[in-house]
């Protein structure tokens, strides 16, 4: 029995879909307090990625410490100043530092 072979292309966006349900299904994971469960999702869907060499998904992010999904206000904490939007985990309390430059300009 043969396999069909799949290209690349085909791959990446069977990937993205997978890595965009792992990621909602992590996210749905923390609201509900099972951290372990949401840590393995996110496990999983960069695991995908990087056997397809896809990126994540825009707007999924996740704590590149502990591994688990960002949720504003259930496990993260976001306060801007200095210039910068500052996201601090709650989970293990790695702070992830992004300039908004741009946004203060308009």
């Amino acid at each position: 029995m043969t396999r069909k072979r799949i290209s690349s292309k085909n791959a990446g966006a069977i990937a993205e879909g997978r890595m965009t349900k792992l990621f909602s299904l992590s996210r749905a994971a923390v609201k509900d307090g099972r951290d372990d469960r949401a840590k393995r999702y996110v496990h999983i869907a960069r695991r995908i990625g990087q056997k397809t060499n896809t990126p994540v998904p825009k707007g999924e992010a996740f704590c590149k410490g502990c591994g688990l999904p960002m949720v504003q206000g259930v496990n993260c904490r976001t306060r801007i100043g200095d210039g910068r939007l500052k996201v601090t985990c709650l989970g293990c309390g790695t702070v992830k530092r992004m300039p908004y430059i741009k946004e203060q300009r308009e």
